[in-house]
């Protein structure tokens, strides 16, 4: 069938089985939406392209499936990069369309162009320029390949505007073939035999799981082996969930706002089995003091990750449900029994706790009562910051693809368009999107879109009218020159709310808190929850930067 290259662009979206895309239009993409409107499918208007990102990562960390985003040129294309290097730093598939001027125009320095494969290019797993119509179906098909095997991620097309509007034939491959890209899937099978051996002689093994746990699916093999092998686990802020928060053999979070616990575990283990996980600096924090008694074994599908920060004994390049697969059928359980009990010790000694009050809402009272009001059901997802460590603190992740933060960049303004993008991909789950008041302002406008949409998001701003994270930073090691962090001029939240449309609701004591969730989610579209907090409030425990993670403030030291 003949079609213009913006007609293809729908039809590979509809053979690739996407039915949503979310984007705002513009000059260059005119063909592209106008093609849009005879399709089939359903496109969210965002009201800024940073938040057609972000949605779209929230929705593929939700539905496991590919978000896909259109943008304009020039600024359109230049305000998606937060939001791609968002989802390159935590693996998250997404396909961003982009127009682009004219290829007579291109390098012309043309009204609303910019170099968007060039700006792009560290922060996206791979990235096209379509310069004939004819190639738009295998582009997209070797696109969609890229961002969901291997070590998922985002890629990038874009399209000048006469690309988009020439004819060709349209067919669509059946198959793709990348020369030079071949993700490596199993296991190497003398590796798993070592990683096995190395288990049955561990006395203090612990599993180090990721976020490529959650990627790939692979909980249930995770906690086959945890349970096989008697192996206390740990997760980090991307991969919670894939490991049942309430299971006897799990430890917490790990690293700088992690669970002494955890880090206690992570420091004594002598074997370390690290799935689909990279070692960052806020899990290991002083690297050469970092598991000095551990083998470690450490399995990635992506080679590169292997060795990068910390040295692995026994690597194991493959998917990570793959590999655990085989590492079920060889290995043995050691004699963990001690250790078991040492590091449940370590967890009834050193409980998550906070002192509450009568007077003032502790923010960590606000996140355990959205905990308890939703049973623990709802989809979460949260901002950076103070709040975002409460919530991986106490908000006790039930069940895997069930929380979506922003780990490895830590962007301000994640939370509440992931959380539309996430409600979007479970119409039928509550979604709370725990915020501050400083990030929830980065994407505010985004009322609007909630509003137009009727998606049910409730949103809860842990307001401490600073940034609290910042000022927490300040006042540890900086002598509390709060430098820039009090956000003097915060608005009325819940008139704000209320001018999209959307019902405020404000708690400012404590006995307030439960009856503002309680009616929040009782309402059947979005609801936003002001909860004016303790404004000094500090996360812990915590490890000071380049210092040993068993070093902690606010909780046991060694």
């Amino acid at each position: 069938m003949r079609m213009s290259g913006a007609q293809m662009v729908i039809a590979c979206l509809e053979q690739e089985q996407i039915d949503l895309i979310f984007g705002f239009p513009g000059g260059a993409v005119l063909s592209l939406y106008d093609a849009l409107y005879d399709s089939s499918l359903k496109h969210i208007l965002t009201r800024h392209e940073q938040a057609a990102v972000h949605a779209a990562d929230g929705y593929a960390r939700i539905s496991g499936k590919p978000g896909v985003v259109f943008a304009t040129s020039g600024p359109g294309a230049t305000n998606l990069v937060t939001g791609i290097a968002t989802a390159y730093m935590d693996s998250v598939p997404l396909i961003l369309v982009t127009g682009q001027v004219a290829s007579n125009m291109i390098g012309t320095d043309a009204f609303q162009e910019a170099d968007i494969t060039g700006i792009t290019l560290p922060i996206t797993k791979h990235n096209y320029l379509i310069k004939n119509v004819k190639d738009i179906p295998v582009v997209f098909k070797e696109a969609f390949y890229l961002a969901t095997t291997g070590r998922k991620g985002p890629v990038l097309i874009d399209l000048p505007k006469d690309v988009q509007n020439d004819q060709a034939e349209f067919c669509y491959p059946e198959e793709v073939y990348i020369q030079g890209y071949k993700p490596t899937l199993e296991g190497h099978p003398g590796q798993i035999i070592r990683a096995a051996n190395a288990i049955k002689k561990a006395k203090k093994p612990i599993i180090y799981s990721g976020g490529g746990v959650v990627h790939a699916a692979a909980w249930d093999e995770l906690r086959a082996v945890a349970e096989k092998g008697c192996i206390p686990v740990t997760t980090t802020l991307t991969g919670l969930g894939a490991f049942p928060t309430d299971h006897e053999l799990f430890l917490g979070m790990p690293g700088m706002h992690g669970t002494v616990a955890a880090n206690y575990a992570l420091s004594q283990a002598d074997l370390i089995i690290a799935a689909g996980a990279r070692f960052d600096d806020r899990v290991t924090g002083r690297l050469d003091c970092f598991a000095r008694q551990a083998c470690v074994i450490h399995i990635d599908v992506d080679p590169a990750e292997i060795g990068k920060n910390v040295e692995a004994q026994i690597p194991i390049v493959g998917d990570v449900r793959k590999v655990l697969e085989q590492l079920l059928l060889r290995m043995e359980a050691g004699d963990t029994g001690a250790w078991l009990e040492q590091v449940n010790l370590w967890k009834k000694q050193y409980p998550l706790t906070f002192e509450n009050s009568g007077d003032v809402i502790r923010p960590q009272y606000v996140i355990k009562e959205l905990y308890r009001l939703t049973a623990g059901e709802a989809i979460v997802t949260t901002d950076v910051g103070q709040h975002q460590m409460w919530a991986a603190q106490y908000l006790h992740c039930k069940y895997p693809r069930s929380f979506a933060s922003s780990g490895g960049l830590g962007t301000m303004g994640f939370g509440f368009p992931a959380a539309l993008g996430a409600q979007v991909a479970a119409p039928g789950r509550v979604v709370l999107c725990i915020t501050g008041d400083g990030s929830f302002q980065m994407n505010i406008q985004e009322l609007a879109t909630a509003s137009r949409y009727r998606l049910p998001v409730k949103i809860a701003i842990i307001n401490n009218s600073y940034l609290g994270m910042v000022r927490q930073w300040q006042e540890l090691f900086y002598n509390k020159r709060y430098a820039e962090t009090f956000l003097e001029g915060n608005p009325d939240f819940v008139k704000v709310a209320e001018a999209y449309n959307i019902m405020g609701l404000k708690a400012s004591r404590p006995e307030e808190v439960e009856p503002v969730i309680r009616k929040a989610l009782e309402h059947d579209g979005p609801v936003l929850m002001d909860f004016v907090v303790a404004s000094e409030e500090n996360v812990f425990p915590m490890v000071a930067p380049n210092t040993p993670i068993d070093e902690i403030i606010g909780g046991g030291s060694k």
